[in-house]
C-alpha cells in the first residue's frame, strides 16, 4: 500500500523558515519523480517544485531562489526547504507522485506565514 506521510509544516514568522518532509512507503521510491504542491484557501492547488529521479529540479516562479527541493533515496524522503517566507506561503503543503498512470497524495501539512 502506498503511502505518502508529510511533516515539518508550522507557524513562522515572515522572513523565516520552514523545512518539510515526505516520506514514501510502498513504491520504488527512487524511480519516481516528486512534486510539492499547496493550496491556500479560497484557490486552486498548485505545484510548488518537482524533482526527476535523476535529481532534476523545476520551481514555479513565485519560489524561486527561496525554496529548494531535495531527496534522500536512501530514506525514501522528499524534503522542501522554504526560506525567506512570505504571508503569501500560507497553505496547506502535499507531496504527490504519479505511478502507473495513479496520482498519489499525502495528507499535507499546514504552513502558516504570519507575524
Amino acid at each position: 500500500q502506498v503511502q505518502l506521510v508529510e511533516s515539518g509544516g508550522g507557524l513562522v514568522q515572515p522572513g523565516g523558515s520552514l523545512r518539510l518532509s515526505c516520506k514514501v512507503s510502498g513504491t520504488m521510491f527512487s524511480l519516481n519523480a516528486m512534486n510539492w504542491y499547496r493550496q491556500a484557501p479560497g484557490k486552486q492547488r498548485e505545484l510548488v517544485a518537482s524533482i526527476t529521479s535523476g535529481g532534476s529540479t523545476n520551481y514555479v516562479d513565485s519560489v524561486k531562489g527561496r525554496f529548494t527541493i531535495s531527496r534522500d533515496n536512501a530514506k525514501n524522503t522528499v524534503y522542501l526547504q522554504m526560506n525567506s517566507l512570505k504571508p503569501e506561503d500560507t497553505a496547506v503543503y502535499y507531496c504527490n507522485f504519479i505511478t502507473f498512470g495513479v496520482r498519489y497524495w499525502g495528507q499535507g501539512t499546514q504552513v502558516t506565514v504570519s507575524s
